[in-house]
């Protein structure tokens, strides 16, 4: 039976781990060809390794802040595998646990620098090659902090809600051209990013206090979600931020 992305090409950055990883692996499994984009170069090759056999699949380095890179990126996947289907925007950083007015100017500009501008670069690029091609589907990953105040994190919790802010202008302005643009907005997720939290039982318990359902979420969740937006299946859907926090929004 064929797979929901079938015969798709799906590029996802910040693919070297965690939900980027899930993501990748998901897609190959739905049939996608995948090109796995990271600076880190290790994890992204390892994601392409663990695909195997699954799908084609090829790491490209790219560094979402870089015009150049981004432009590179897209130009690639398009020579390597004819066209981008489905474009996931997932490289970001995380701070927190520090008030605003404690929080050093370079922590701000590295923080929207990467979730921001990075996630607008690879949409005006994947937007121009989709309006080329005839349609396509983007995915950004906010966070539940896109959408609530996040006590400690005002830099992150600025940037998710700009990717939010991109996600729906985006929908809007390019929904007649076929192109449909969603975001999905994780809770507390096991991820390198929360390691120093779900590895600290007493930290673990406090996370996990703060969600409905009672644990955290795995990255296969957020990437199933990810798959489903990019496929025919939701294909009424656009411009939707999409909670996938065990409910910690709806408190």
């Amino acid at each position: 039976m064929p797979g929901q992305l079938q015969d798709k090409v799906a590029l996802i950055t910040g693919a070297g781990s965690g939900i980027g990883r899930a993501t990748a692996l998901a897609m190959a499994r739905e049939g996608a060809a995948v090109v796995v984009s990271d600076v880190d170069a290790e994890g992204g090759e390892e994601t392409v390794t663990l695909i195997g056999d699954k799908s084609r699949a090829t790491f490209i380095h790219a560094d979402v802040t870089d015009p150049d890179d981004v432009d590179a990126l897209v130009t690639r996947t398009v020579e390597m595998f004819g066209s981008l289907d489905c474009a996931v925007n997932n490289a970001g950083v995380v701070n927190g646990g520090t008030r605003m007015h404690e929080m050093p100017d370079e922590t701000y500009d590295r923080i929207m620098n990467v979730n921001v501008r990075g996630v607008w670069l690879c949409m005006k690029r994947e937007i121009a090659q989709m309006l080329e091609q005839g349609g396509g589907n983007i995915v950004n990953t906010a966070s539940g902090a896109g959408l609530v105040a996040l006590p400690g994190a005002a830099e992150y919790v600025a940037s998710k809600h700009a990717v939010v802010g991109l996600t729906r202008t985006a929908a809007v302005d390019y929904a007649a051209d076929g192109i449909r643009v969603n975001c999905v907005c994780p809770g507390y997720v096991k991820t390198n990013m929360t390691r120093a939290i779900w590895e600290d039982p007493e930290r673990l318990t406090a996370m996990v206090a703060k969600e409905p359902i009672g644990r955290i979420g795995e990255p296969e969740e957020v990437a199933d979600a990810i798959v489903w937006l990019s496929s025919d299946a939701s294909s009424f859907v656009t411009g939707h931020p999409l909670s996938i926090d065990g409910g910690y929004v709806a408190l």
